[in-house]
């Protein structure tokens, strides 16, 4: 060939795959390239066009025209209608073949994958598993609801991660025993004088396969948040343009697709006769036999199991509660590729998936404070303890329902700054092997109206994808603060936040392992219905006792390497009464960088520590000292005068402003 020849094909199968092909394998002949990603054409292809590598062609992928026939590529087996394999074996063949439908290659595609998944049998696991597969079966259930409402005529939106909706919308199509027709990225048209946008050269073919659907025909929009961005007071020209035509055929059956995370026109979103929500996975999942197994059986495979000990599949969910089913297939490989060729520990295995929560998520830590790095506070410890047990399910009570009704939901930990408020958050977090993320308060507020509720709605949603988690809102009380009867617009917005709280909480799901923590110093202005046991307990934590100074000074000595005695303890747990663990912990601090970051080096003895706290104690005082001076003391009602020069005013046209000689009245100066 003398110059690139232009084939344009049409998948039979994912079209991701072999786009990824496309982009990734040009090494590739055409031959393998069909192998590997079946495929239809919509010209013959000479049997010796097969040996010859991919990049000596221009391919581009396109949906299947309605007004063209497509030929099979000399060799590629397709299934018939009766389930068995036919070959093409040349051009004049192919060309003079009865064109294949969508709905003959998906519903023979549909049998070759039910009969693919087979449920293992009990105290087993599969040998593999695929992301198709997974997702099939962890939403079996959502996939019938779906299938049936578009059977039913009705058109569908439905609300999912990205990651999932080239799977779906294969699944629902088959189960609906409809073709589907896929709005897929079209080729820029060549020699244009002005080239055209993405969403542009989408629209122009959604035009064009809007009209021509049929009976037996479901429009796929895998992406129409993308297409269609925007709120509905300020949408760009593409989404109206998108709006009157879907609008104008509403007649045609739609199955769309939008992430959770990004907005849709209402207008929009009301175009659609049913709106479904596929989040997260269930305990069990449905195989196309009806088999209902246990989701720690059926995402891991029979290698995967055996590389850790004492794996138990009941115990697999709690730790993957909130992630769609590619994502746990993910974080399970992840996991037995981080395990290595031994054997290890089923403890390795959950440690590993929460690392890969955190990797792919911006704002989730796994904390390292455990109770042990916190000193003192046994009180405080004991009665977090004794929730966290409970949430683990560690005691022996009659019945499950009866421990999910004793769970918390939250606590609110409140007391003077430096006091250990986040640490024990962090600490009950790496108790229960879960991440954490620690929100300022003041970081959800926003000026535009409806904003702070979506970011409180987006917190959770992400607390829940990474759960077992632990969401600490630090400041809690510039978010909960009492509602007020007032009517002005900040008053309406403070409102509607903590009813976005109230919601949350309430709506939590026993299922999935997640706690809420508040911390404050203004305990009293946080609104009472978040302070309900039932929603958020509070729990003082105040400054440390003589024993809780005491512990705090052993902990940061061993914490810093600094050697103490016993009989120095003792007075400093006895000289730092008042203060917070923070300060007790910062005379450590200094005494380490005394001894290992001056010259010549300050021995950290009792003079040092003698010098550290005198020095702490005079700064304390100088801080109080500074807030006396701004306290003003006078008579309730009193208008205090300026002590100053004061000026007479006089009327225009008289004498300029002098200084007046009178000197205030006694007692109503400012002292």
């Amino acid at each position: 060939m003398s110059k690139k020849e232009r084939l344009q094909l049409v998948p039979l199968g994912n079209s991701q795959d072999l786009n990824d092909l496309l982009i990734m394998g040009s090494d590739l002949t055409l031959e393998k390239l069909f192998a590997r990603a079946p495929a239809l054409c919509t010209k013959p292809i000479p049997p010796d066009w097969l040996p010859l590598n991919i990049d000596r062609f221009t391919i581009t992928l396109v949906n299947q025209p309605f007004d063209k026939p497509l030929y099979r590529p000399p060799g590629l087996k397709v299934a018939s209608r009766d389930g068995e394999d036919q070959t093409e074996t040349g051009a004049t063949e192919a060309a003079s073949s009865e064109r294949s439908t969508p709905s003959q290659v998906d519903r023979s595609q549909a049998t070759q994958a039910s009969d693919s998944l087979h449920p293992p049998s009990d105290h087993s696991f599969p040998k593999m598993i695929e992301e198709s597969d997974a997702v099939q079966i962890a939403y079996a259930r959502e996939i019938e609801s779906a299938a049936s409402f578009l059977r039913a005529g009705l058109s569908i939106l439905v609300a999912c991660d990205k990651l999932v909706v080239q799977y779906l919308w294969q699944a629902i199509a088959r189960k609906a025993l409809l073709s589907p027709v896929l709005l897929q990225v079209p080729v820029e048209d060549e020699g244009g004088l002005v080239p055209r946008g993405l969403r542009q050269r989408q629209l122009a073919s959604l035009k064009a396969l809007i009209k021509q659907l049929k009976d037996g025909h479901v429009l796929i929009l895998p992406h129409l948040d993308l297409l269609a961005g925007g709120s509905d007071s300020n949408l760009p020209t593409e989404s109206r343009e998108l709006i009157e035509l879907v609008y104008e055929e509403s007649s045609r059956l739609m199955l769309a697709f939008a992430d959770p995370s990004l907005g849709l026109p209402d207008v929009l979103a009301s175009r659609f006769a049913v709106k479904l929500l596929f989040r997260g996975v269930s305990r069990t999942v449905v195989y196309p036999d009806g088999t209902e197994k246990n989701l720690g059986n059926a995402f891991i495979t029979t290698e995967e199991a055996a590389a850790f000990e004492n794996y138990e599949p009941l115990d697999l969910y709690k730790n993957v509660a909130g992630m769609n089913p590619v994502q746990i297939r993910h974080a399970i490989k992840y996991a037995r590729q981080q395990a290595g060729e031994e054997r290890r520990p089923v403890a390795r295995l959950y440690q590993a998936i929460r690392a890969f929560k955190v990797q792919t998520s911006t704002n989730f830590e796994v904390p390292d404070v455990s109770f042990d790095d916190i000193g003192g506070y046994e009180e405080v410890k004991a009665e977090l303890k004794r929730g966290i047990l409970l949430m683990t399910g560690a005691y022996n009570l009659p019945n499950e329902q009866l421990r999910r009704e004793l769970i918390p939901r939250g606590f609110i930990f409140h007391g003077p700054p430096g006091t250990g408020k986040t640490l024990f958050a962090k600490a009950i977090a790496k108790t229960l092997d879960a991440t954490v993320q620690v929100v300022s308060g003041p970081e959800v507020t926003d000026m535009y109206v409806g904003e702070s509720e979506r970011k409180v709605r987006e917190l959770f949603a992400e607390a829940r994808r990474n759960a077992p988690a632990v969401l600490v809102f630090d400041e809690f009380d510039a978010i909960a603060t009492t509602r007020s009867g007032r009517e002005d617009g900040g008053s309406r917005a403070g409102n509607a936040l903590v009813a976005q709280m109230l919601t949350e909480m309430d709506g939590f799901r026993p299922d999935v392992p997640m706690l809420v923590i508040g911390t404050t110093n203004r305990l009293d202005i946080i609104d009472e219905a978040l302070l309900r046991p039932s929603r958020f307990k509070p729990i003082a934590i105040g400054l440390p006792m003589l024993s809780a100074r005491r512990a705090i000074a052993r902990v940061q000595a061993k914490h810093f390497g600094i050697t103490i005695s016993e009989e120095l303890l003792e007075v400093l747990a006895a000289s730092t009464e008042g203060m917070s663990g923070d300060e007790i912990k910062s005379l450590f601090r200094d005494a380490c960088v005394g001894l290992h970051c001056e010259t010549p080096p300050k021995p950290a003895d009792a003079q040092q520590f003698g010098m550290l706290v005198g020095r702490l104690r005079q700064l304390k005082y100088q801080q109080e000292a500074n807030k006396r001076e701004f306290v003003f003391l006078r008579t309730p009602g009193d208008r205090p005068r300026p002590t100053g020069t004061m000026y007479l005013l006089t009327p225009p046209g008289s004498e300029e402003l002098t200084p007046s000689t009178s000197e205030p009245d006694e007692g109503n100066g400012i002292e």
